[in-house]
């Protein structure tokens, strides 16, 4: 095994006895690998699964927006999601979505948030 390897399975065993160092609540809480980007899309991606409210997605968003992700690539979480949990939560997300990105003009006779 790799130090990378090793260092995941560290990870995972942190995350399983619920180390608040892995969970980003505690002060010693570590950064991740993943770039801001790629970030901010996998935090959409859970909120649309969840079904979280308009304000988390709109932060999501925001966030996902400032990290550099463009409209399309949100767009595009929407549709690769469908096929994982449905289009009933896609399609309440998309709503959301509309509005953080500004578009709820354009769409107002669809969205009923």
């Amino acid at each position: 095994m790799s130090a990378i390897d090793v260092d995941a399975v560290e990870l995972l065993r942190r995350f399983c006895i619920d180390d608040p160092s892995v969970s980003g609540e505690g002060p010693r809480a570590r950064a991740g690998v993943l770039d801001e980007r790629t970030a901010a899309l996998v935090r959409l991606g859970a909120l649309i699964a969840v079904a979280a409210p308009a304000a988390s997605m709109g932060a999501a968003v925001d966030d996902a927006v400032s990290a550099g992700v463009s409209a399309e690539e949100i767009v595009d979480v929407l549709t690769r999601l469908t096929s994982l949990v449905g289009s009933p939560r896609v399609v309440a997300a998309a709503p959301r979505i509309a509005m953080a990105l500004g578009y709820d003009d354009e769409l107002v006779d669809v969205i009923d948030v």
